[in-house]
Protein backbone atom coordinates (compact mmCIF):
# COMPACT_ATOMS: atom_id res chain seq x y z
CA UNK A 1 0.00 0.00 0.00
CA UNK A 2 1.42 3.84 -0.93
CA UNK A 3 -0.17 6.76 0.42
CA UNK A 4 -0.81 9.32 -2.05
CA UNK A 5 -1.16 12.89 -2.24
CA UNK A 6 -2.92 13.12 -5.59
CA UNK A 7 -2.49 17.24 -7.44
CA UNK A 8 -5.49 18.69 -7.55
CA UNK A 9 -6.31 22.16 -8.32
CA UNK A 10 -4.02 24.10 -6.48
CA UNK A 11 -3.43 21.08 -3.01
CA UNK A 12 -3.37 17.67 -3.17
CA UNK A 13 -6.12 14.94 -2.82
CA UNK A 14 -5.00 12.41 -0.15
CA UNK A 15 -5.36 8.69 -1.25
CA UNK A 16 -3.80 5.29 -1.35
CA UNK A 17 -2.70 2.79 -4.20
CA UNK A 18 -2.97 -0.66 -3.18
CA UNK A 19 -1.21 -3.27 -5.59
CA UNK A 20 -2.37 -6.65 -6.43
CA UNK A 21 0.75 -7.98 -5.41
CA UNK A 22 3.38 -7.60 -3.06
CA UNK A 23 6.77 -5.94 -4.18
CA UNK A 24 8.66 -9.01 -4.49
CA UNK A 25 5.97 -10.82 -6.41
CA UNK A 26 6.96 -12.20 -10.06
CA UNK A 27 4.23 -10.30 -11.60
CA UNK A 28 4.79 -6.71 -9.69
CA UNK A 29 5.13 -4.46 -12.42
CA UNK A 30 3.03 -5.94 -15.00
CA UNK A 31 0.08 -3.60 -16.25
CA UNK A 32 -2.90 -4.62 -14.64
CA UNK A 33 -6.69 -4.10 -14.10
CA UNK A 34 -7.26 -0.72 -11.54
CA UNK A 35 -10.61 0.01 -9.89
CA UNK A 36 -10.66 3.63 -8.78
CA UNK A 37 -12.87 4.06 -5.47
CA UNK A 38 -15.28 7.03 -5.03
CA UNK A 39 -16.43 7.56 -2.03
CA UNK A 40 -20.13 9.19 -0.23
CA UNK A 41 -21.32 12.11 1.48
CA UNK A 42 -20.21 10.98 5.32
CA UNK A 43 -16.98 8.33 4.81
CA UNK A 44 -13.21 8.75 4.53
CA UNK A 45 -10.77 6.94 2.19
CA UNK A 46 -9.90 4.51 4.51
CA UNK A 47 -12.98 3.02 4.82
CA UNK A 48 -13.20 2.23 1.40
CA UNK A 49 -10.71 -0.66 1.85
CA UNK A 50 -13.56 -2.49 3.67
CA UNK A 51 -15.85 -1.68 1.60
CA UNK A 52 -14.90 -2.18 -1.76
CA UNK A 53 -10.46 -2.30 -1.68
CA UNK A 54 -10.26 -5.22 0.07
CA UNK A 55 -12.95 -7.37 -2.56
CA UNK A 56 -10.88 -6.24 -5.33
CA UNK A 57 -7.21 -7.09 -4.40
CA UNK A 58 -8.48 -10.56 -3.81
CA UNK A 59 -9.28 -10.70 -7.49
CA UNK A 60 -6.25 -9.42 -8.98
CA UNK A 61 -7.00 -5.56 -9.15
CA UNK A 62 -4.72 -2.93 -7.89
CA UNK A 63 -7.02 -0.49 -6.62
CA UNK A 64 -7.08 3.73 -6.13
CA UNK A 65 -8.57 5.15 -3.23
CA UNK A 66 -8.97 8.72 -2.78
CA UNK A 67 -11.11 11.31 -0.50
CA UNK A 68 -12.65 14.53 -3.12
CA UNK A 69 -13.82 17.79 -2.21
CA UNK A 70 -16.44 17.20 0.90
CA UNK A 71 -15.04 13.95 1.88
CA UNK A 72 -12.89 13.29 4.91
CA UNK A 73 -9.72 14.92 5.51
CA UNK A 74 -10.48 17.45 2.32
CA UNK A 75 -13.38 18.96 3.69
CA UNK A 76 -12.60 18.31 7.79
CA UNK A 77 -9.16 19.71 7.37
CA UNK A 78 -9.14 21.56 3.06
CA UNK A 79 -12.71 23.03 3.91
CA UNK A 80 -13.41 21.91 0.66
CA UNK A 81 -16.83 21.24 -0.16
CA UNK A 82 -18.60 18.46 -3.11
CA UNK A 83 -19.13 19.77 -6.11
CA UNK A 84 -21.57 18.55 -8.65
CA UNK A 85 -18.74 18.32 -11.83
CA UNK A 86 -17.16 15.57 -10.89
CA UNK A 87 -15.56 14.88 -13.75
CA UNK A 88 -13.22 17.79 -12.84
CA UNK A 89 -12.40 15.54 -9.62
CA UNK A 90 -12.04 12.16 -10.93
CA UNK A 91 -9.81 13.38 -14.40
CA UNK A 92 -6.88 14.35 -12.64
CA UNK A 93 -7.20 11.73 -10.32
CA UNK A 94 -6.93 9.72 -13.60
CA UNK A 95 -3.85 11.66 -14.91
CA UNK A 96 -2.03 10.81 -11.33
CA UNK A 97 -2.56 7.07 -12.00
CA UNK A 98 -1.74 6.94 -15.14
CA UNK A 99 1.74 7.46 -14.72
CA UNK A 100 2.10 4.27 -13.05
CA UNK A 101 3.53 1.57 -15.20
CA UNK A 102 1.67 -1.15 -13.69
CA UNK A 103 -1.83 0.02 -14.40
CA UNK A 104 -3.48 -0.70 -17.92
CA UNK A 105 -4.78 2.36 -19.43
CA UNK A 106 -7.48 0.20 -21.08
CA UNK A 107 -8.88 -1.48 -18.23
CA UNK A 108 -9.67 0.94 -15.38
CA UNK A 109 -13.17 0.83 -13.69
CA UNK A 110 -14.45 3.27 -11.93
CA UNK A 111 -16.85 2.54 -8.54
CA UNK A 112 -18.96 4.73 -6.83
CA UNK A 113 -20.18 4.36 -3.15
CA UNK A 114 -23.47 5.87 -1.76
CA UNK A 115 -22.93 9.91 -3.11
CA UNK A 116 -20.53 8.04 -4.78
CA UNK A 117 -23.31 6.52 -6.98
CA UNK A 118 -24.05 9.89 -8.49
CA UNK A 119 -20.67 11.47 -8.46
CA UNK A 120 -18.93 8.15 -10.53
CA UNK A 121 -21.43 7.89 -13.40
CA UNK A 122 -21.11 11.69 -13.28
CA UNK A 123 -17.26 11.67 -13.81
CA UNK A 124 -18.02 8.52 -16.26
CA UNK A 125 -20.42 11.47 -18.36
CA UNK A 126 -17.20 13.24 -20.04
CA UNK A 127 -14.13 10.76 -18.80
CA UNK A 128 -13.78 8.47 -21.41
CA UNK A 129 -10.99 6.78 -20.00
CA UNK A 130 -13.15 4.52 -17.93
CA UNK A 131 -13.42 1.46 -19.31
CA UNK A 132 -16.35 0.61 -16.34
CA UNK A 133 -18.40 2.19 -13.89
CA UNK A 134 -20.49 0.68 -11.21
CA UNK A 135 -22.77 2.90 -9.32
CA UNK A 136 -23.46 1.69 -6.02
CA UNK A 137 -26.34 2.68 -4.98
CA UNK A 138 -27.26 4.72 -8.20
CA UNK A 139 -28.45 7.87 -7.60
CA UNK A 140 -30.11 9.83 -10.63
CA UNK A 141 -30.85 13.42 -8.69
CA UNK A 142 -30.16 14.83 -5.52
CA UNK A 143 -32.99 17.56 -5.24
CA UNK A 144 -35.73 15.00 -6.54
CA UNK A 145 -34.55 12.28 -3.56
CA UNK A 146 -34.02 15.17 -0.84
CA UNK A 147 -37.52 17.06 -1.52
CA UNK A 148 -39.13 13.75 -1.35
CA UNK A 149 -38.40 13.43 2.32
CA UNK A 150 -41.20 16.52 3.00
CA UNK A 151 -44.58 16.29 2.76
CA UNK A 152 -45.93 15.99 -1.34
CA UNK A 153 -48.05 19.21 -0.76
CA UNK A 154 -45.15 21.45 -0.08
CA UNK A 155 -42.48 20.33 -2.17
CA UNK A 156 -43.46 22.82 -4.72
CA UNK A 157 -42.41 25.12 -2.92
CA UNK A 158 -38.86 24.30 -1.98
CA UNK A 159 -36.40 26.56 -2.16
CA UNK A 160 -38.01 29.47 -3.18
CA UNK A 161 -42.04 28.96 -2.29
CA UNK A 162 -44.27 31.46 -0.84
CA UNK A 163 -44.03 32.72 2.41
CA UNK A 164 -46.59 30.40 4.23
CA UNK A 165 -45.47 27.42 2.68
CA UNK A 166 -41.99 28.12 3.75
CA UNK A 167 -42.91 28.98 7.50
CA UNK A 168 -44.22 25.73 7.51
CA UNK A 169 -41.10 23.78 5.82
CA UNK A 170 -38.79 25.67 7.90
CA UNK A 171 -40.46 24.62 10.72
CA UNK A 172 -40.42 21.49 9.83
CA UNK A 173 -36.76 21.66 8.94
CA UNK A 174 -35.42 23.48 12.26
CA UNK A 175 -37.43 20.18 14.19
CA UNK A 176 -35.45 17.65 12.27
CA UNK A 177 -31.82 19.64 12.68
CA UNK A 178 -32.50 19.44 16.39
CA UNK A 179 -32.51 15.73 16.76
CA UNK A 180 -29.56 14.78 18.30
CA UNK A 181 -29.62 11.61 15.62
CA UNK A 182 -32.46 11.87 13.36
CA UNK A 183 -31.39 15.49 12.00
CA UNK A 184 -27.82 13.75 11.71
CA UNK A 185 -27.66 13.24 8.20
CA UNK A 186 -29.19 17.01 7.10
CA UNK A 187 -26.33 18.60 9.92
CA UNK A 188 -23.76 16.55 7.62
CA UNK A 189 -25.27 17.14 4.48
CA UNK A 190 -24.89 21.19 5.09
CA UNK A 191 -21.28 20.01 6.34
CA UNK A 192 -20.26 18.87 3.54
CA UNK A 193 -21.74 21.35 1.20
CA UNK A 194 -20.36 24.20 3.14
CA UNK A 195 -23.82 26.10 3.75
CA UNK A 196 -26.04 26.87 6.76
CA UNK A 197 -28.93 27.29 5.45
CA UNK A 198 -30.98 24.09 4.69
CA UNK A 199 -32.37 26.25 2.04
CA UNK A 200 -28.88 27.08 0.29
CA UNK A 201 -28.52 23.15 0.51
CA UNK A 202 -31.75 22.58 -1.58
CA UNK A 203 -30.67 25.46 -4.13
CA UNK A 204 -27.45 23.31 -4.33
CA UNK A 205 -28.64 19.82 -4.48
CA UNK A 206 -30.32 20.88 -8.16
CA UNK A 207 -27.03 20.88 -9.55
CA UNK A 208 -26.25 17.22 -8.43
CA UNK A 209 -28.29 15.84 -11.06
CA UNK A 210 -27.51 12.99 -14.00
CA UNK A 211 -30.38 14.88 -16.08
CA UNK A 212 -29.06 15.34 -19.42
CA UNK A 213 -25.43 13.61 -18.23
CA UNK A 214 -26.24 10.02 -17.72
CA UNK A 215 -26.98 9.87 -21.73
CA UNK A 216 -23.35 10.94 -22.85
CA UNK A 217 -21.95 7.87 -20.59
CA UNK A 218 -20.82 5.35 -22.95
CA UNK A 219 -18.63 2.88 -20.53
CA UNK A 220 -20.70 -0.56 -19.52
CA UNK A 221 -22.57 0.60 -16.13
CA UNK A 222 -23.79 -1.25 -13.83
CA UNK A 223 -26.34 0.11 -11.38
CA UNK A 224 -27.10 -1.63 -8.18
CA UNK A 225 -30.64 -0.77 -6.39
CA UNK A 226 -31.54 -2.47 -2.96
CA UNK A 227 -34.90 -2.83 -1.97
CA UNK A 228 -35.55 -0.77 1.13
CA UNK A 229 -32.73 1.67 0.52
CA UNK A 230 -35.03 5.21 0.47
CA UNK A 231 -31.38 7.05 -0.35
CA UNK A 232 -31.30 5.14 -3.61
CA UNK A 233 -34.55 5.10 -4.49
CA UNK A 234 -33.92 6.98 -7.52
CA UNK A 235 -31.69 4.43 -8.82
CA UNK A 236 -34.07 3.18 -11.69
CA UNK A 237 -34.18 6.14 -13.22
CA UNK A 238 -30.37 6.32 -13.78
CA UNK A 239 -30.44 3.00 -14.97
CA UNK A 240 -33.45 4.01 -17.70
CA UNK A 241 -31.43 7.02 -18.37
CA UNK A 242 -28.41 5.24 -19.89
CA UNK A 243 -27.99 4.91 -23.28
CA UNK A 244 -24.56 2.70 -22.99
CA UNK A 245 -24.24 -0.99 -22.55
CA UNK A 246 -26.20 -1.18 -18.95
CA UNK A 247 -27.36 -3.90 -15.86
CA UNK A 248 -29.25 -3.26 -12.71
CA UNK A 249 -28.98 -5.11 -10.12
CA UNK A 250 -31.65 -5.80 -7.40
CA UNK A 251 -30.72 -6.50 -3.96
CA UNK A 252 -33.71 -7.87 -1.75
CA UNK A 253 -34.93 -7.87 2.01
CA UNK A 254 -34.67 -12.26 1.21
CA UNK A 255 -31.01 -12.12 0.95
CA UNK A 256 -30.74 -9.61 3.66
CA UNK A 257 -29.51 -6.84 1.30
CA UNK A 258 -32.25 -4.89 1.36
CA UNK A 259 -30.69 -1.90 2.91
CA UNK A 260 -28.28 1.45 1.50
CA UNK A 261 -25.39 -0.17 -0.31
CA UNK A 262 -26.27 -3.60 0.22
CA UNK A 263 -25.20 -3.00 3.99
CA UNK A 264 -26.31 -6.87 5.58
CA UNK A 265 -24.55 -9.10 2.65
CA UNK A 266 -21.64 -6.91 1.24
CA UNK A 267 -20.07 -10.42 -0.12
CA UNK A 268 -23.16 -10.96 -1.61
CA UNK A 269 -22.69 -7.70 -3.28
CA UNK A 270 -18.74 -8.37 -4.35
CA UNK A 271 -20.06 -11.82 -5.97
CA UNK A 272 -22.22 -10.45 -8.23
CA UNK A 273 -20.53 -6.55 -8.92
CA UNK A 274 -17.24 -8.31 -9.48
CA UNK A 275 -18.30 -10.61 -11.43
CA UNK A 276 -20.02 -8.70 -14.14
CA UNK A 277 -16.70 -6.11 -13.25
CA UNK A 278 -14.80 -9.20 -13.93
CA UNK A 279 -16.26 -10.06 -17.81
CA UNK A 280 -15.04 -7.11 -18.91
CA UNK A 281 -11.91 -5.86 -17.11
CA UNK A 282 -10.22 -9.25 -16.76
CA UNK A 283 -8.18 -8.66 -13.52
CA UNK A 284 -6.38 -11.81 -13.79
CA UNK A 285 -4.63 -10.90 -17.47
CA UNK A 286 -1.36 -9.86 -17.22
CA UNK A 287 -0.81 -6.18 -19.62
Amino acid sequence: MEILEIPYEGTTLPGYFFSAVAADHPEAGARRATVVLVDGYDGTTEELYFWNAAAALDRGYNVLAFDGPGQGSVLVEQGLPLRPDYENVVTPVLDFLLERADVDPDRIGLIGLSLGGYLAPRAASSEHRIAACIADSGAFDLFDASVARVPKPLRGQIPDGNEAARVLIDGMIDHVLGSPTGGWALRRNLFAHGVDDPMDYFRLAKRFTLKGFAEKITCPTLVTHAEHDDIGATAPQLFTALRAPKQLLLFTEAEGAAQHCETGARQLYHARAFGWLDALLEPSRLG
